[in-house]
């Protein structure tokens, strides 16, 4: 009797034990734990006022000089940002020292409230036509970077605990995470239509990580996660001083709050937006279509386009359009990226798939109305980063086949293997049948009349390069190496046009002219008579 006893009090004891881990993991419970370790639910709404200062390190993997490579970094920050939490209005000036793709420092503010942003300053080397206008510069943010703002914003926000605790309607339970051997219980918060999966420590009950689930143009479905560390007790707060970026488990930022002071008075006007461009401003994009990673990791290399069209400036340009340079053969231009499109007599080639799939989308359906019943049978990709190669997807869904520089075909099959269900350009499917060619010393295809060649360029900004060449009408095609006619030529040949210059006479080709993947059409012979200057 006293083994069956003890047989069934081990049984209750597991049994006692399940309900309450159950319990414990309740949605409300965590979160209710969470604001508990962070200070309490008082000490977090006396919050009026968040002022800190800090630095922040940031690294772009898809601008890597090998596919599928080290990351580079693109640049160390310094910033002050000072937080009105009730009006969820925010200022922050920043002074970014950028090193990738060319050291030069940008000095700027940004203003964020619930219905507009605006930058004072220059904060980009690509600037809209409002921002060109303004004196000093200027611009109201677009809507799809208000939406990435005030969604980056919330994520960190001490007040995003309180905001869950209150709001339990919009909490629920979500599987637990497993991250190294470490496994979390996590929640999701749905708010101002986009979710957050909040994961908590076990230990100190404090939020480990905010999670949010992205599409990157190049590697498709990803997690974004910011990691919280180094928690310390600000007048009765416990706020995280350290704030690790994580994009599919790979650190792209690194932020260090130096200094906080909350209940800070804030100067009249401080958070205010210039009723000049508050007027105009961009209402924040539904959160279903902002491009999260691209606008977010455009403006690490500082080569952001504030617009709500990613490829061009909405307010400053008439979009995206076919320049004739020769007969069936046309240059795709009007946005930041350009491609090339060529006919043979009975398929066309394209050279690079810039932006996104729905600039990809734009040239196909310009190419079918240009040459009914011609698909695209060859892309052809001048380098992996991802302002070039992002729009790929669709070109291989149409049955294109992907020409690529020597040594970069396992990184293509890799991107065309991860899943793409968040693409909000085109449906989920199976592309891992795309055929993928390598350009070792030379690729050519013909019709008989007509031939198109890419060949290699060994070049200081990518592994793998390729330019384009339609001998027929002696004109290349280049890529971030040269940008015809978008500026005066040096003095001197910098060593990515240099490159070009070598890759010409290695191979042995003519040519009178380049387009650019940047730019636009520029004769060939002023560039190659800085050749030994």
């Amino acid at each position: 009797m006293h083994r069956r006893l003890s047989w069934l009090a081990i049984l209750l004891l597991a049994v006692t034990t399940v309900a309450c881990a159950t319990a414990s993991s309740r949605p409300a419970d965590l979160v209710a734990g969470a604001v508990q370790a962070m200070g309490g639910a008082d000490a977090l709404a006396q919050v009026k006022t968040v002022w800190m200062k800090g630095t922040v390190r940031q690294w772009e993997p898809e601008q890597s000089m090998v596919p599928g490579g080290e990351m580079r970094l693109t640049g160390d920050s310094t910033f002050e940002v000072l937080a009105d939490v009730a009006a969820r209005a925010t200022r922050i000036d920043w002074v970014r020292a950028f090193q990738d793709p060319a050291p030069r420092t940008f000095t700027f503010s940004e203003i964020v409230t619930p219905e507009a942003g605006y930058v004072a300053g220059i904060d980009s080397n690509l600037r809209t036509r409002q921002s060109l206008d303004a004196n000093p510069p200027a611009h109201s943010m677009s809507g799809l970077r208000l939406a990435a703002t005030q969604r980056e914003l919330r994520r960190i926000s001490p007040g995003l605990l309180l905001a869950m605790l209150r709001d339990r309607d919009s909490v629920t339970v979500a599987p637990e995470v497993t991250i190294g051997s470490t496994t979390y219980p996590a929640v999701e918060y749905r708010v101002a239509g986009q979710t957050f999966t909040v994961l908590f420590d076990r230990q100190t009950s404090l939020p480990a990580r905010v999670r949010t689930l992205d599409y990157d143009n190049i590697w498709g479905d990803v997690t974004y996660d910011v990691v919280f560390a180094d928690w310390r007790a600000v007048d009765g707060v416990r706020l995280p001083m350290r704030r690790t970026y994580e994009l599919n488990a790979r650190t792209v930022q690194d932020v260090k709050i130096d200094e906080v002071k909350l209940n800070a008075p804030v100067a009249a006007g401080r958070l205010a937006i210039p009723p000049a461009f508050a007027v105009a401003a961009a209402k924040p994009a539904s959160g279903a279509l902002v491009p999260y990673q691209w606008v977010l990791r455009r403006q690490f290399i500082g080569i952001y386009l504030d617009s709500d069209q990613p490829g061009y400036d909405a307010r400053g340009s008439q979009g995206l359009r076919l320049v004739d340079l020769a007969p069936n053969v046309q240059h795709v231009v009007g946005g930041t990226h350009n491609s090339l499109l060529v006919e043979l007599a009975g398929y066309l080639v394209v050279f690079d798939a810039p932006v996104s799939d729905a600039q990809s989308n734009w040239v196909l359906s310009a190419a079918k109305q240009r040459y009914p019943g011609k698909a695209v049978k060859y892309l052809v990709l001048t380098h992996h980063h991802m302002d070039h190669a992002g729009g790929l997807r669709a070109y291989a869904a149409q049955g294109a086949t992907l020409v690529v520089g020597k040594g970069a075909g396992e990184h293509y099959r890799r991107v065309l293997a991860a899943p793409f269900r968040r693409n909000p350009d085109m449906g989920a499917r199976d592309l891992t049948a795309t055929p993928i060619v390598e350009v070792a010393d030379r690729w050519a295809v013909s019709d008989g009349i007509r031939e198109v060649q890419a060949y290699p360029i060994e070049n200081p900004h990518a592994a793998s390069s390729l330019i384009g060449y339609v001998p027929d009408e002696r004109l290349g095609f280049v890529t971030d190496l040269w940008s015809p006619s978008s500026a005066p030529l040096p003095a001197k040949l910098t060593p990515a046009q240099a490159s070009v210059v070598a890759a010409v006479k290695k191979n042995g080709i003519t040519p009178l002219r380049f387009a650019g993947g940047h730019g636009g059409v520029g004769d060939y012979e002023p560039l190659e008579a800085l050749d030994g200057q």
